[in-house]
């Protein structure tokens, strides 16, 4: 590396952020960014490890080292060569990924580890400014036709592997505009949509064609037209808290409000009621992303007070022996809108939505619980805590508690598609195909809610395997003979 002995010589350092107070009133992003000298550090302290860990813990197996020693020599033209060669969207990984490649870090078994998605973040973001970030369009056409239905982070990888394959490459999308949970889950406090805006334009100069306010609901037809289809419409149906009292108002799922938010600072046009959490009393039923999410926007909508549940007790603030290196630790983290503002409670369960005479939400019926460990802490079962019954005034309800599957009615009854156990679009592991001829599938839809990492994954390897199908052969990367290659196993 360029400098064998930088990990003893700095610390983990990563930019500021604006205060709290400042960055609620608005939406806009309010992390600083690193000078020369400070990034030249950071990317010092990565150790020329005999295997790199960090390979094995990115999704997209991002080849680190080889990026960290780029951006030491300053070679960014090199560093972003090197980073896109694995991961189409690194300004959206470098904002939103919760870095499992940090946590397989070697470094960060005795020592914070490398901070390598601020390093990403900053390649990204230098290579735009440079030029560096052209349009991917390829130098010859197949005369193959490929659908995407969905353009999430999945659909789009799928997309921009199969356009520089040579492929012609249609999107469609049933919202307003492409990019899925990005463009409308993810608030622009994390993720500015013009971050999103900038990556289209360029899928659209390389010759992808994107067809928005288009439900697909019977594929029979496109599956006729086209050489492939590819599936990539996450897990979109949320799970819900049937409990007492759901009827009342006052009570909606997290990505409804999310998305109208998303919307309204964008200046969309929407049609549904509004839901907003000015003035009042919000709490958020989930401890995920998601539920932080929920968190930021309703302090930025100047709600009265903020609650977050989560129904696990509050996790260890290190490493147990359930969560060994290099796993992905399950421990207690306080995202940046938590620090805006947010009252937390863990081992507490809803037990019912209490209601006024005019049919509104007014609080909720709560109780502790305590959970049962074995030998290595892992949680077994609960119960609720004896006399620890309390109602807790509330006039706005986020369900945050992630989804279970994709959306069945329609596009996926209608074709045939089998589901496999979990009632996720079936498709055998590595090969991304479902029993309907011509369908490949990838992203949430197939594995499940994820994250954006796996996401771009899915859909790089998704369309790697169309192009075998299509063309018999197929010279996209694959995550599989990166790794290989770099562990020198393959």
């Amino acid at each position: 590396m360029g400098k064998p002995t930088g990990f003893k010589e700095f610390e983990r350092e990563l930019p500021k952020k604006l205060a709290p107070a400042k960055r609620v009133a608005n939406y806009k992003e309010f992390v600083g960014k690193l000078n020369d000298e400070e990034l030249n550090h950071q990317a010092a302290r990565c150790m020329n490890c005999g295997v790199p860990f960090c390979h094995s813990g990115c999704p997209l197996g991002n080849v680190i080292p080889e990026f960290n020693d780029a951006v030491y020599n300053k070679e960014w033209e090199e560093a972003y060569n090197i980073l896109a060669s694995t991961n189409n969207f690194p300004e959206f990984t470098g904002r939103i990924c919760p870095a499992p490649c940090e946590s397989a870090c070697v470094l960060g078994i005795n020592k914070p580890p490398v901070a390598i998605e601020e390093i990403e973040k900053n390649i990204v973001e230098i290579a735009f400014s440079k030029g560096f970030v052209k349009n991917d369009a390829p130098i010859e056409r197949s005369e193959k036709s490929v659908v995407i239905v969905g353009s999430g982070p999945s659909g789009l990888a799928a997309a921009a592997q199969l356009n520089k394959a040579g492929h012609t490459v249609t999107v469609y999308e049933r919202d307003d505009k492409p990019g899925g949970l990005l463009r409308f889950g993810i608030p622009d406090f994390k993720l500015e949509k013009t971050v999103v805006e900038r990556r289209i334009a360029l899928m659209e100069e390389a010759g992808i064609k994107f067809i928005c306010n288009t439900e697909v609901k019977n594929l029979k037809d496109i599956i006729a037209k086209n050489d492939a289809v590819v599936l990539a419409g996450g897990s979109t149906i949320p799970r819900d808290l049937p409990i007492q009292g759901r009827e009342f108002k006052g009570i909606h799922f997290a990505m409804d409000f999310l998305k109208q938010s998303n919307k309204r600072v964008s200046k969309i046009k929407y049609k549904e009621e509004d839901i907003l959490a000015t003035g009042k009393d919000v709490v958020v039923i989930g401890g995920g992303d998601t539920g932080s999410d929920c968190v930021g926007t309703s302090n930025r909508q100047e709600a009265k007070s903020v609650k977050q549940f989560e129904l696990m007790p509050m996790p260890p603030k290190e490493r147990t022996l359930a969560m060994p290196w290099p796993s992905y630790p399950m421990v207690l983290r306080t995202s940046t809108s938590q620090e805006e503002g947010c009252e937390r409670f863990f081992g507490v369960s809803t037990k019912a939505f209490l209601g006024d005479k005019k049919g509104n939400l007014r609080a909720l019926l709560v109780v502790d619980v305590s959970w049962e460990q074995d030998a290595l802490g892992r949680l077994i079962k609960f119960k609720e805590v004896e006399k620890s019954e309390r109602e807790m005034p509330c006039q706005l309800v986020l369900l945050a508690m992630g989804f279970v599957h994709p959306q069945h009615k329609g596009m996926i009854e209608s074709a045939g598609i089998e589901l496999d156990e979990r009632k996720n679009v079936k498709a055998k592991e590595k090969e991304y195909k479902t029993n309907v001829d011509k369908v490949f599938t990838a992203g949430d839809m197939r594995r499940g809610q994820s994250l954006v990492v796996w996401a771009i994954s899915e859909g790089r390897e998704a369309a790697r395997k169309v192009d075998e199908y299509l063309m018999g052969f197929s010279n996209l990367e694959s995550k599989d003979r990166v790794v290989s290659n770099v562990l020198n196993v393959g």
